[in-house]
């Protein structure tokens, strides 16, 4: 064909919309653009598929499961005629069942998406900058009238002093080790020290959290009495309400120095886990120089519309002050692809954004605390419902757990709750979905709940409001 005939492509360097970062946030944004014909760049930042595949929600929670495995032989005493003992035959293999789930997962639901999205151009070129105009990627420069940012986060290290020099871990190297410890002490007692902590007890380590307030802090006080009460029983050492100023290296070791009560304690561990937090990846962006604000942990500060103080630039994910968990990261980059490139108008509503935490009982939630509520101005009223009230725990042989609605006193309607149960994470939901649609304690009472199932707790607690329900019979309410 002559060269005047050939009908030039696309520029190369000239997009649409340009994502920086191919996590779940990355991914998200850029399909939503791409679905609607819009060209987008999409520039790698670390390993594709970002934390949850690769580090965080799927290595986790399949090495949680194992653990519960594990721990299951120990657990079927509760049954009558029945015994067992628990132990790790071999951790390596549990390690490699790991790491082939998280490769595949990576491939399927990230890399090899690609191919099937035309208007994505995938570029992995080194770290991104923003520019007057775009993006610039080691020495290309890509153009784009949009940016949305989603680079993600990573474990913090706290400013304790001599941290630097003790042998430490955090959620990432705790879960590629190649052997396990004889001891741990854990740092944090939030979501992610919680399920790991648990995670390393079962399998047979020696494990001690610390925590300045107590377990789950961000949760109701009776679901952390619930919490405290397991690890006790599983031989777990809780140090909760206590300050830490100074760590040490002791031979191989690593020390925690803690006041408690009054006391100076040292805690002794082959590895301080440190799980207190984590920060944003915005290192290299050129936040400052473009007028993008952050908050005092250095995150990017977004709006409702996910666009940040620079106009034209938006982000989503754990790079923001947002939510800190992927769905609402998907979430988030779906609305900012909306509102950057596809004239949508969307704001960010996490009213009704239920919350797991994968220990055992599992911890979910959604809505406000009792705290929350008041502190909103709301009239409250509570209700707290102990599993022993609930048929299906009775059956299982397992009470371990709590259910706690907040209800807005006037008018009935249901507020927030949260539910600790050995399947409480399948049961939250329907209390999302009660929040959605604006449901009153009493509505949901009077629901249709199956018998036998965790769920029905949730009903139950809904009729404490207003009476004793361990004077029904079963179904009879």
């Amino acid at each position: 064909m002559n060269d005047c005939c050939t009908i030039p492509g696309p520029d190369q360097n000239n997009f649409d919309l340009v994502v920086i970062g191919a996590g779940s946030a990355g991914f998200s944004a850029a399909i939503t653009a791409a679905e609607a014909g819009k060209r987008v760049a999409l520039i790698g930042h670390g390993l594709i598929g970002g934390t949850c595949v690769n580090v965080g929600c799927v290595p986790s929670k399949t090495m949680i499961r194992a653990a519960e495995a594990i721990h299951g032989a120990k657990a079927a005493r509760r049954f009558p005629g029945l015994s067992g003992s628990a132990q790790v035959d071999d951790w390596a293999a549990l390690m490699a069942a790991k790491e082939a789930l998280v490769s595949g997962l990576r491939q399927k639901k990230y890399a090899d998406l690609l191919p099937g999205y035309e208007e994505i151009t995938y570029i992995d070129e080194g770290a991104a900058t923003l520019v007057e105009g775009g993006v610039k990627v080691g020495a290309r420069m890509i153009r784009a009238p949009k940016i949305i940012i989603a680079t993600g986060g990573r474990p913090a290290l706290p400013p304790i002093p001599g941290i630097q020099d003790v042998p430490t871990l955090n959620s990432t190297s705790l879960l590629a080790l190649d052997s396990l410890p004889e001891s741990l002490v854990f740092l944090g007692g939030g979501y992610i020290g919680v399920e790991l902590a648990q995670m390393m007890a079962r399998v047979g380590v020696n494990v001690t959290v610390v925590c300045r307030t107590r377990l789950l802090p961000q949760a109701e006080p009776e679901v952390s009495e619930v919490l405290a009460k397991v690890f006790r029983d599983e031989g777990i050492a809780l140090h909760c309400g206590v300050t830490y100023d100074a760590c040490r290296r002791d031979g191989e070791q690593a020390t925690l120095c803690i006041e408690e009560g009054g006391k100076r304690l040292e805690l002794h561990a082959d590895h301080l886990v440190v799980t207190a937090g984590r920060s944003p990846n915005t290192e290299g962006l050129g936040l400052t120089e473009m007028g993008i604000e952050t908050d005092k942990r250095g995150a990017i500060v977004v709006g409702d519309d996910m666009q940040t103080t620079r106009p034209g630039v938006f982000a989503a994910g754990d790079v923001t002050n947002r939510d800190q968990f992927v769905y609402m990261a998907a979430y988030g980059a779906k609305l900012a692809a909306r509102n950057a490139v596809l004239g949508g108008t969307e704001r960010y509503d996490n009213a009704a954004m239920p919350w797991v935490v994968f220990t055992d009982p599992q911890v979910a939630g959604v809505g406000l605390t009792e705290a929350q509520a008041v502190a909103a101005g709301h009239d409250v009223k509570t209700s707290v419902l102990g599993l022993e009230n609930v048929p299906r725990a009775l059956a299982a042989r397992d009470t371990r757990g709590v259910i706690k609605l907040v209800a807005e006193a006037k008018t009935d309607r249901i507020l927030g709750g949260v539910i600790a149960a050995p399947e409480g994470s399948d049961s939250v939901q329907t209390l999302a979905l009660a929040l959605k649609f604006g449901m009153t304690t009493k509505a949901l009472g009077e629901t249709i709940f199956p018998y036998l199932t965790t769920v029905e707790g949730l009903k139950l607690a809904a009729q404490t409001f207003d009476r004793d329900v361990a004077k029904l019979s079963c179904c009879a309410g």
